[in-house]
């Protein structure tokens, strides 16, 4: 007799009369109910329970009590998992020493992400139903990071630090409810985004508004909180755009069909490319639609002010869809998505790695993921792609900069480049299966891969780089032709 999905899901079923008549799943309803009561809690958490009427101590309480009644409404007993793995993390944090606690801590976060990352690819191969380790991803990333952040401060001089790790650097090991608190605060639990532990401590103690002042008042200084009334409401209308356009479009182009027959056998490789753009574009909806509303979530209790200057609500946003879209790059893609995780990685492997730092990068964010292989051959394939497109980028660039009109027209072919080549890496991502991929591969002759590992042994001996005196002036000139022509506008940015 076969289990069905609804009787595997381990959570709370007191809301399941109503998926007849919303057309969700019961841990589909149950993630949109608890991000709905999360929106209004965290009104609570910026208001009644604001910094200058409450101690401190309360409002870790708070974050914490909501955290865990919100994990077991949604995972039930599987819940004991969202304090099993900082619990361990915790003991390895205040017994071992500083200098190799932060590699330890990492090491036994990532084996119990990977022990529930292998249970469900066992025994719920390819679902995308609810599920603890999407949670349990957002922590591993907070109690590494904070170990990594401590290690920084209890072992390192400030001169032998870099910018980002005194900026993130915690100088004295968290108590219990501060620890536990910041891994299971209710706002960020359910899809992130990561927040790392200064943030989250500034927040705690009212101080995340940092340089925002007015010193009107006699004698005393007085912080000037800005409302994110405005910003929430934006991101939660953004949310709802996203889940519509997921929910009524994604149906008509699923990704399933790449491992139909007839698609694969029957169709041109232009085809492919086409439906492969469209069905990973409208699948980015529904990260879009988690994420954006998880932000709303955390403004709401004022978590996420950006105080260097711009005055938005965007310190901790996962993702820029703007950017990610229009992006001229690959490398302005990868910065726009999921970028919580990019500061992650950044500064737990690429700041600290001198060899192979962007092969080691990938490496961490496949494992993190999981082992659907479908990632390895994403992670893998991204990583020739980024050092290919850095390779171009260098020696082709610089001949477009002489012009707003060869400039625009780099920008143009890079957009479109880009995006096919997103399309073309990030199917098996979604896919998960290996031999599903390799045949769409096979059948589409590998084409983007050859591109790329010729580009890589070519271009460096065939095209030649600009001078640093001929890009100055191609971009000097540029830059007087859109002075002299201000109505001259150009697509994308340089980086």
């Amino acid at each position: 007799m076969s289990v069905s999905v609804e009787d595997k899901y381990a959570g709370s079923h007191i809301f399941s009369g109503l998926t007849q008549y919303t057309g969700l799943s019961t841990d589909q309803l149950n993630f949109i109910i608890s991000q709905l009561v999360a929106l209004g809690l965290a009104t609570l958490y910026r208001t009644a329970l604001h910094p200058s009427k409450t101690s401190t101590a309360v409002r870790h309480a708070f974050g914490l009590v909501f955290g865990l009644i919100m994990g077991y409404f949604c995972f039930g007993f599987q819940a004991i998992h969202l304090a099993g793995l900082p619990a361990v993390c915790y003991v390895v944090m205040i017994t071992q020493n500083p200098h190799l606690m932060h590699g330890m801590v990492l090491t036994v976060a990532l084996i119990y992400l990977s022990c529930l990352h292998l249970h469900r690819q066992i025994y719920d191969y390819g679902s995308y139903g609810l599920d603890i380790s999407g949670p349990l991803m957002v922590i591993t990333q907070k109690v590494s990071s904070l170990a990594f952040s401590l290690h920084d401060g209890l072992t390192k001089k400030e001169g032998e630090m870099t910018e980002s790790q005194k900026m993130y650097a915690v100088y004295k090991t968290p108590s219990f409810l501060e620890y536990f608190s910041y891994t299971l605060v209710f706002p960020s639990l359910m899809a992130g985004p990561v927040i790392f532990y200064n943030d989250y401590i500034d927040f705690i103690e009212g101080k995340s508004y940092g340089n925002v002042v007015n010193k009107s008042c006699c004698g005393c200084v007085v912080v000037n909180e800005p409302s994110p009334v405005r910003a929430v409401i934006k991101k939660v209308i953004l949310g709802l755009i996203c889940a519509l356009v997921f929910v009524n479009f994604l149906p008509r182009f699923p990704i399933s069909r790449l491992k139909d027959d007839h698609f694969v056998e029957n169709t041109s490789v232009s085809y492919k490319f086409w439906y492969l753009t469209v069905s990973t574009t409208l699948m980015r909806f529904k990260y879009y639609f988690a994420w954006t509303i998880a932000d709303a979530i955390c403004n709401n209790s004022g978590i996420g002010y950006n105080d260097d200057g711009s005055a938005n609500w965007n310190k901790i946003s996962n993702v820029d869809i703007f950017q990610f879209e229009f992006a001229t790059s690959l490398k302005q893609s990868i910065e726009a998505w999921n970028k919580g995780t990019n500061t992650w990685l950044r500064l737990i492997v690429y700041e600290r790695t001198k060899k192979y730092p962007t092969i080691l990068t990938y490496g961490l964010s496949a494992i993190w993921h999981g082992f659907y292989p479908g990632y390895y051959i994403t992670f893998l394939s991204a990583a020739i792609f980024t050092f290919a497109a850095r390779t171009v980028r260098r020696h082709v660039r610089g001949y477009f900069m002489g012009s707003n009109e060869s400039k625009l027209l780099y920008d143009i072919l890079t957009f479109i480049v880009t995006h096919f080549v997103l399309a073309y890496v990030t199917f098996p991502f979604v896919l998960l299966e290996f031999w599903a991929s390799i045949r769409l591969y096979n059948k589409m002759f590998w084409c983007i891969h050859i591109f790329a590992v010729t580009a890589l042994i070519f271009v460096p001996k065939f095209v030649q780089k600009p001078t640093k005196a001929e890009y100055t002036q191609k971009s000097s000139i540029a830059l007087a032709l859109r002075k002299a022509r201000p109505y001259s506008n150009s697509v994308g940015h340089t980086d």
